[in-house]
């Protein structure tokens, strides 16, 4: 098997016994309910937002064992998918989990330009 496009791995093995959190897709409103225009500010937030989301649940982003990206379709499609990919990298810092990204003509709110959805896992005893 070839090597994975970017900075993810292929798969994720959890062992028997870790918890688990799975997100519904984060989306990009702030904690205001404002949304940035910027796709760059957008992804920024989103992973604000899981950040927090997993801090209820006692993890981090280096509990990640899976993300589910989803972009706007646009003319300039290969920019915004460098831009969130940059921002999963950075928000990743190093850690690699299973990603996917999908392109898709709209979400939910005509200003969402991403939405990711994640799961994370961790051992209790941690």
């Amino acid at each position: 098997m070839a090597a994975p496009a970017a900075a993810y791995a292929h798969a994720i093995h959890v062992p028997a016994g870790h918890e688990l959190i799975a997100t519904s897709g984060v989306v990009p409103t702030n904690l205001d309910g404002s949304v940035p225009k910027d796709l760059g500010e957008q992804v920024r937030v989103v992973w604000q937002n899981i950040a927090a989301i997993l801090a209820e649940g006692n993890m981090t982003v280096d509990s990640i064992v899976s993300v589910t990206t989803y972009v706007v379709n646009s003319v300039d499609l290969g920019e915004r998918l460098k831009i969130v990919m940059a921002g999963r990298d950075k928000a990743l810092n190093g850690h690699l989990a299973a990603s996917t990204l999908v392109t898709v003509p709209a979400l939910a709110k005509p200003e969402w330009l991403v939405e990711i959805a994640v799961l994370a896992a961790r051992h209790p005893n941690s």
